[in-house]
């Protein structure tokens, strides 16, 4: 019997294990809902099956095989989920939404704290901190399961070859080859330098201004505060905007007016909660969770989940009253 079971019960040393595997199962699915069901399934498979743990391997390792399996049968014979600039050409400001897609073809955003640990050696929280990103969630889903699998093992989490092949029963030739096609794949898609892990005061700045600019609906000040090639996207909608122009052409339109942003924290990103107005009464209802991407020469994307079950996942209520001033 493993060590930490016998000194923490097993109940408390397979929960150790949750938010690891939670980051392990969203990386594998792409998907807040689906990772947080496949590791509830991982640790009920892993309480069920428990007495027939011999102890060959240690406790962290047999919970990522059962996880690995969870997510594959989870994957198989489904279509890719992944972002609208994947899926069509850009849109132009006054173009038609189209018809919503179902929840399951789009990637979903995930909050920071069911992921990453704020304690622990920097190297590896940076690791961590950029594979979570939505670019780098979504550059996973183009990989078959098998080489997702071990790109995640070998390059986020940093297993040795031998350790990967004796959890995917194979061999180390075997996982150095998937490892190889995986990097390639990943290497010809268009992955953006990760920004920093810790937001300097210049950005915390250009935050604040953003979000003045956006609850004002103030466009001259939004669109100065963007990159030249900026992205606007809209999940569920294959809709999506790219450059200033457009973006300030939509923006202006005022489909965004009188909404309020909460400040949360979601794949590595600075990210809001969005509520927009629910009657003459002054309250607001919840709409979707907004993410931002960051660069040197201002903010280079905004991906706005238009999905209001998504709040409760970040800890945010579905109606807000602003106090009157």
């Amino acid at each position: 019997m493993s060590d930490l079971v016998l000194e923490l019960g097993l109940d408390r040393a397979l929960e150790q294990y949750r938010r690891e595997l939670t980051g392990y199962c969203y990386r594998m699915l792409g998907s807040s809902h689906e990772a947080e069901d496949a590791v509830q399934e991982t640790l009920v498979r892993a309480w069920r099956g428990f007495d027939a743990f011999e102890g060959r391997a240690s406790l962290r390792s047999w919970l990522y095989r059962i996880a690995t399996n969870v997510c594959t049968t989870m994957l198989d014979g489904r279509r890719r989920r992944a972002l609208p600039m994947d899926l069509e050409a850009s849109s132009s400001p006054g173009g038609a939404f189209g018809v919503p897609l179902t929840e399951s073809a789009w990637i979903q955003p995930i909050p920071d704290r069911l992921l990453l640990r704020l304690e622990g050696d920097p190297a590896e929280a940076a690791v961590a901190h950029d594979t979570i990103r939505l670019a780098f969630v979504a550059a996973l889903q183009h990989l078959p399961a098998r080489q997702r699998a071990v790109l995640i093992l070998r390059d986020v989490l940093k297993w040795k070859a031998a350790e990967v092949a004796e959890l995917l029963e194979t061999t180390v030739v075997s996982v150095n080859g998937l490892l190889r096609r995986a990097r390639a794949t990943l290497a010809s898609t268009d992955l953006s330098e990760p920004p920093p892990a810790r937001r300097t005061p210049q950005e915390e700045e250009l935050l604040a201004r953003y979000v003045e600019a956006f609850e004002r609906l103030d466009t001259d000040v939004l669109v100065a505060l963007l990159r030249d090639d900026a992205v606007f996207s809209m999940p569920p909608y294959t809709f999506w905007l790219q450059g200033r122009r457009a973006i300030g052409e939509w923006v202006a339109a005022g489909i965004c007016k009188d909404a309020v942003l909460v400040p949360v924290e979601a794949n590595g990103s600075p990210a809001f909660g969005v509520y927009k107005p629910s009657g003459p009464n002054g309250g607001f209802e919840a709409f979707g969770i907004q993410v931002l991407e960051l660069s040197d020469s201002g903010i280079a994307a905004i991906h706005n989940f238009l999905d209001p079950t998504l709040l409760p996942l970040f800890d945010l209520p579905p109606t807000l009253t602003l106090p009157t001033s």
